[in-house]
């Protein structure tokens, strides 16, 4: 039965609207059915797992990955793996905390406390300039959102953030393209085609960064790459590769969750026009607005393939043995009702909106206050500056991705776009 659960949450037609899903999961808290993975889908029960230190996220613990369907047919892991070792989004403790906390030494407190806050102008800068193209493209009353607005604003944060020259922006935004479909593949499409691409683009951004890592280290500028590239701290410095790799996660990572983030959130506001309209109101109701998605509709869906380091006895009685293919549905446990009042209605107002949208424990999104900070104020500028907005399609084409589950294209139409 799991099993047969699964593939309709991979199945593109359950894309759209997983949540019916997500409620039979929760029906019975550790789903296992023959050779597939133990899926957990309710919130205490993940959020335990999440903070479980016997629980891994390097692939090599898994005894074996028959019977995964994300794993049918897929060579993207051993494409990265061949250019890039392991970002330490796939390494347990002690290798992953040691470049968790390198990373985080330029990024965020208690050493770069004001790195994220002091960007808050530029963002705002990318944002409105990104609208303003909108509406100097002809006709605004047809716009794409996810190609016009929400795909390119987070890949330019990105590069910024990392110091990546102006010149070279453009060339990020294809390696981004071409990044994306490898997570989010054409099913029409040959697959050893796709991982050519997808190698070949990983290739091309490894290269280029390791000539800005060097140039960093000879002539550093500040910025986050420079400081990755020759920081010294109580854990030494990263090796050029560990600065290849780290770097290759803030951009892929940090741009594809922030792109379902918004789009995901444009789209919720166009269902529930009068959240649009406080907002607009009360461009401070972003903050709250933001968790409140975070919870309702989360850009990753779900972490597949974790591992438990050692025999696993669940609340239910369910023991998930060592080496297993574990599953957890975050975006199920949001919406647990044992955990939250009314789970299904979206509500700003929400009190203690405690979710797993970012996920918790040590593998927590590194990138949180970066992309709240996006969503925020991507969100709040569209609120204000579009008129009249309403959806022409919905639900809107999806992307392939049951993981990073969001838009393909969000097609809107707006009476005219006002000033910045």
């Amino acid at each position: 039965m799991t099993e047969g659960i699964l593939r309709q949450i991979l199945d593109y037609s359950s894309r759209a609207n997983p949540y019916p899903l997500y409620e039979e999961l929760r029906k019975t808290p550790v789903f296992h059915d023959g050779d597939g993975p133990y899926v957990v889908s309710t919130y205490h029960e993940i959020k335990s797992l999440l903070h479980d230190p016997r629980i891994s996220s390097d692939s090599r613990n898994l005894a074996s990955p028959a019977g995964d369907p994300l794993n049918e047919g897929d060579g993207e892991d051993a494409a990265e793996e061949a250019v890039l070792p392991p970002s330490f989004l796939k390494l347990d403790p002690p290798d992953h905390d040691r470049l968790r906390r390198m990373t985080n030494r330029p990024f965020g407190p208690p050493h770069s406390p004001h790195r994220v806050h002091d960007m808050r102008a530029e963002l705002g800068g990318i944002v409105t300039g990104l609208i303003d193209a909108i509406s100097g493209q002809g006709d605004p009353g047809r716009i794409d959102l996810v190609e016009e607005f929400s795909y390119p604003f987070p890949v330019t944060v990105i590069c910024r953030l990392l110091g990546v020259p102006s010149e070279d922006e453009a060339r990020f935004h294809v390696w981004a393209d071409t990044l994306a479909a490898g997570l989010d593949p054409d099913p029409d499409a040959d697959p050893a085609e796709r991982v050519k691409k997808t190698q070949g683009a990983r290739m091309e951004l490894g290269m280029y960064l390791a000539g800005l890592i060097e140039e960093r280290r000879k002539n550093p500028t500040g910025d986050m790459l420079s400081e990755l590239a020759g920081g010294q701290g109580p854990d030494g410095a990263m090796s050029t590769m560990e600065v290849l790799s780290t770097s290759a996660l803030l951009l892929i990572a940090g741009h594809e969750t922030t792109v379902n983030l918004i789009t995901n959130g444009m789209l919720t506001l166009l269902r529930h026009p009068e959240v649009l309209d406080r907002l607009r109101a009360d461009p401070s109701l972003s903050v709250p607005i933001v968790e409140e998605l975070l919870r309702y509709e989360p850009p990753v869906q779900l972490l597949p393939q974790r591992t438990p380091l050692a025999d696993i006895e669940m609340p239910s009685g369910v023991t998930i043995p060592k080496g297993a293919s574990l599953w957890l549905i975050l975006a199920s446990g949001n919406r647990d009702p044992r955990r939250f009042k009314d789970p299904d209605r979206f509500d700003p107002d929400r009190p203690d909106v405690q979710h797993l949208g970012l996920g918790s424990g040590i593998h927590s999104c590194f990138g949180a206050p970066l992309a709240r900070l996006e969503a925020a104020l991507a969100l709040g500028e569209l609120a204000r500056r579009l008129q009249n907005p309403r959806l022409l399609e919905d639900p809107p084409p999806y992307r392939q991705n049951a993981v990073l589950r969001g838009p393909r294209h969000l097609p809107i139409a707006c009476d005219g776009i006002l000033p910045a």
